[in-house]
């Protein structure tokens, strides 16, 4: 119940956003007529599509997307007629007479009707689904989090539900914009004695809305309007009441959710079955039942994620100072993006990241939908009678997560090495050194269109369509573009020739992109540069002091690794070769 609140304030706080603005016109049009008649039923009908919309999407379906895209261009054109119903009343009367024979009386018509104390209703219903098909909230933490859960788990009522929620929070927020929207407009139309001019200004901008929309401007002019009050707002709602219970969020959220060191430890359910893993790498596939007696730390992740990475060398110490006392490790690989299901890649990645301890692939979310999970990384602590006795989301508070350890090995009666803990996490080096946190001041984007945020090429993306893009000449901190010819699909972006280049204005000590070459067997070259200069000192650990490197795998690229005072900078990656897929950037 609590995420469906989360849900409800997340929608409230769009209001505050500046990618409501579109939808607005069409909104405040018909702030003068009857709430329950007029403006209700448009926003239940703008909440509706919205959720149904959105469920669907969310699962990436290539059919999915192609349908909506058909439907924005209908609901464009229903918009279209109603602005020119607000602009030429006795034009819009000969337009859409097929659809008053129909009953979907729009503009004037509807009007008309409502006037009269009949009709309007179906009208406003139409409107708000046209409007739900166009409306694109700004994908801050709490829509993520839904949307999140969504692409791993697929539609299902959960979901839908919570993307409800959230609509029908962006539609409280709007209908008392609409309320006081209508008082305004009453007051104006006592004191000036006519309501024609400001009907034709709400026509004429709702036209403008069509247009912007239609030809993309509205992406672009809102990426750039971003603000970060909004995000923060929501994240302050996440943080505030998040419950210690295993619940969603967003990936890669730090968060810890256990008890202090030798405080009792509840009981938060049983072991869930182990039976769905793909395939298991380092050994037998392993089950809940023959676990008994064993301490047991299960740690989803997946290897192109930065902040498992980073926790990475705290779980092989515990997996070999603890194996002999009692205590099981096992990694459930969850994979984020395509490229992670592909068996091979992981275990090339589990060989060279020295991971010895059993690991279950976990690709069709089995065991991640069996302990409600939501998170990369996610670490939960079995005791030897198969219960769940604490759980930590993200990185840090490695010294409690120890104890943790040794307080369950102790229940079970096994003796412990040494008095006290000593992990230190071994000499940490490359991506697996600790973030910055000080410095930190870029999130993890990404580059898909179906989570992209802060895209600042002229025109926005264009989803599923081969584009030349053009990148800024300047950006504000955290905004990125790309430049060249891109093909943006759902969780990449896919470089059509030679000469791509992808900009970001960051802050933080360390950049990451995660990288995949189309084809294993050719390599794509590429050059990094910083401020305009070769990185020197600053260079990654896939990279050269002269920004040479080379994308051979499936995986995240250490680009910058700044030595010096952490500042403000401008990162540019170009590629010599095509052929190469960016997914997301990370920092440290």
């Amino acid at each position: 119940m609590l995420l469906f609140v989360l849900a409800y304030l997340g929608g409230v706080l769009t209001l505050l956003s500046p990618c409501i603005l579109p939808v607005l016109p069409f909104v405040f049009a018909r702030a003068d007529r009857p709430f329950l008649r007029s403006g209700l039923p448009l926003l239940l009908g703008m909440a509706l599509m919205f959720a149904v919309v959105a469920s669907l999407a969310a699962v990436g379906s290539h059919w999915v997307v192609q349908a909506n895209q058909v439907g924005r261009w209908i609901a464009l054109v229903v918009m279209a007629l109603f602005a020119l119903a607000l602009l030429w009343p006795a034009l819009a009367d000969r337009l859409l007479s097929p659809l008053q024979r129909l009953g979907a009386r729009l503009g004037t018509v509807a009007d008309s009707a409502a006037d009269a104390g009949r009709g309007g209703v179906m009208t406003s219903l139409l409107l708000g689904v046209a409007t739900g098909l166009l409306w694109a909230p700004c994908a801050g933490p709490i829509l993520g989090l839904i949307l999140t859960g969504a692409a791993l788990q697929g539609a299902n009522a959960g979901t839908s539900g919570l993307l409800l929620a959230y609509a029908l929070g962006a539609a409280t927020a709007l209908g008392l914009a609409v309320w006081v929207g209508g008082r305004v407009f009453a007051v104006l139309k006592r004191r000036l004695g006519t309501s024609e001019w400001i009907r034709r200004g709400l026509g004429a901008a709702a036209l403008l809305a069509v247009v912007a929309i239609a030809m993309g401007w509205d992406t672009g002019l809102l990426t750039r309007a971003s603000t970060p009050s909004t995000t923060r707002l929501e994240q302050g709602l996440l943080d505030r009441w998040h419950t210690p219970a295993r619940g969603a969020g967003p990936a890669m959220m730090m968060m810890a959710a256990d008890p202090g060191a030798g405080a009792a430890l509840p009981v938060e359910g049983a072991l869930p079955s182990l039976a769905g893993a793909t395939a298991w790498l380092n050994g037998p596939p392993l089950e809940a039942a023959t676990l008994r007696g064993k301490v047991v730390l299960v740690d989803f992740w997946t290897y192109s994620c930065i902040n498992c990475l980073r926790t990475l060398p705290y779980v092989r110490q515990w997996a070999e100072r603890y194996r002999d006392h009692g205590l099981v490790v096992i990694g459930v690989h969850a994979p984020e993006f395509a490229f992670e299901r592909d068996r091979d890649n992981v275990e090339r990645a589990v060989k060279e990241l020295g991971i010895t301890y059993p690991v279950a692939i976990d690709n069709d979310y089995a065991i991640w939908r069996g302990f409600d999970n939501h998170y990369w990384p996610a670490h939960y602590f079995i005791d030897a009678q198969g219960r769940i006795r604490a759980h930590h989301f993200g990185e840090g508070d490695y010294a409690n997560s120890e104890q943790i350890i040794r307080q369950l090995l102790r229940e079970a009666g096994n003796p412990l090495p040494g008095d006290a803990p000593t992990m230190m996490g071994g000499a940490q080096e490359g991506v697996a050194l600790q973030a910055d946190m000080d410095n930190l001041l870029s999130p993890e984007t990404y580059i898909g269109h179906a989570r992209a945020e802060h895209f600042a090429s002229p025109g926005g993306q264009k989803p599923g369509q081969v584009a030349d893009y053009q990148a800024p000449t300047s950006l504000q901190l955290n905004q990125w573009a790309l430049g060249g010819r891109w093909n943006v699909e759902g969780e990449d972006a896919q470089l059509q020739q030679r000469g791509g280049r992808i900009v970001f204005r960051f802050h933080a000590r360390d950049l990451h992109l995660v990288l995949a070459p189309r084809d294993p067997a050719h390599p794509v070259r590429f050059r990094v540069r910083i401020d305009g200069k070769a990185p020197g000192a600053d260079a990654g650990g896939d990279v050269s002091a002269s920004g040479e490197g080379v994308v051979d795998e499936n995986r995240l690229y250490q680009l910058i690794r700044q030595h010096g005072d952490v500042q403000e900078r401008s990162f540019e990656i170009e590629f010599l070769d095509p052929d190469v897929r960016a997914y997301a950037f990370t920092f440290g």
